[in-house]
């Protein structure tokens, strides 16, 4: 129902390029530059600056498009409420979560909500804490789960969860031979590290556990620093080096014996918190999936092996 012109004006300006923007509203950039001409046209006024490749709003620019968020807030906002009096629950829903958690938490959430709910269209986009909380800021999910607690007025947030994280190694690594004894931060720092790629949340909670030893993260002997948990569990398992990941994450390989690993001392957890943007309208789809992921994520962890189970502590 809200005018193209603005919805197109608006996309470009958080875009900050009409190449970009084309590419999200699936039109063609002419399209596009045609759109945002019409509506400087309409006030008859510059709206944007364009120069070096990057885009500027103008005084009136600014203007438009502070109105322009809150008209196109309120436009979904109005179909969301219209549909709720007359419909099952319906729609696209975007989720935004940290590797992890999307890779060993989040598809079978998503599952089970979508059975219950099959008019839904779940959408996941994974990236490391930081860039999530990123894009829930500036509204381009509806939700994120990640693994670090932000400090931000512009989010609303709630821890829903946690997981303990874990030293790994190869099975023939000399910690192996612990039998699963707690392993302090001085002993693993004696070894090459394997870290997480930055803005992870488990790199932060491992730099602070260095930290809280005395030992400054950058005194460790760096093995390599890889992008994906895959990678991490990979280059553990070949010897390269020892890492720290959540214990979710470990379970087939400790089972087959691809990896060993102990608990941390003192023991360290990645926490699940769930963030959303502060003051945004939540329709009854969003709060519903709420609802459902919290109790989701609390058996899960109940049905998770202890320590004990897999050292015999």
């Amino acid at each position: 129902m809200a005018d193209r012109r603005l919805q197109v004006f608006y996309t470009v300006v958080k875009a900050g390029s009409f190449t970009k923007a084309a590419e999200r509203l699936f039109m063609t950039q002419p399209a596009v530059t045609f759109q945002i001409k019409q509506l400087e046209e309409h006030f008859n006024t510059r709206l944007l600056e364009r120069g070096h490749g990057k885009l500027k709003l103008t005084p009136a620019g600014e203007i438009v498009f502070a109105y322009a968020e809150k008209m196109l807030s309120l436009d979904e906002e109005l179909e969301t409420r219209v549909a709720e009096l007359t419909s099952e629950l319906a729609g696209l829903l975007s989720i935004g979560a940290s590797t992890t958690l999307a890779t060993y938490w989040m598809p079978r959430v998503i599952e089970e909500f979508k059975r219950a709910h099959p008019r839904v269209i779940p959408r996941l986009v994974v990236g490391t804490s930081q860039l999530t909380q990123q894009r829930v800021l500036e509204r381009e999910l509806d939700l994120g789960i990640i693994e670090i607690a932000p400090d931000e007025p512009g989010l609303d947030q709630k821890q829903i969860g946690r997981d303990e994280l874990w030293a790994i190694f190869a099975p023939g690594h000399p910690l192996a031979q612990r039998k699963g004894k707690p392993v302090r931060a001085k002993e693993l720092a004696a070894y090459p590290f394997i870290q997480r790629d930055p803005g992870n949340g488990i790199r932060e909670i491992a730099e602070a556990f260095f930290e809280a030893a005395g030992i400054e993260p950058e005194s460790l002997t760096i093995a390599a620093e890889m992008g994906t948990l895959q990678g991490v569990k990979h280059l553990a398992a070949a010897g390269i080096g020892v890492a720290i990941a959540s214990r979710a994450a470990l379970l087939e390989e400790l089972r087959t014996g691809q990896l060993a690993a102990a608990p941390l001392d003192p023991p360290q957890y990645t926490p699940f918190e769930l963030i959303a943007p502060k003051d945004r309208f939540r329709s009854r789809l969003i709060m519903t999936f709420v609802d459902f992921l919290q109790e989701r994520i609390r058996a899960m962890e109940q049905q998770l092996p202890s320590a004990e189970f897999f050292f015999g502590r």
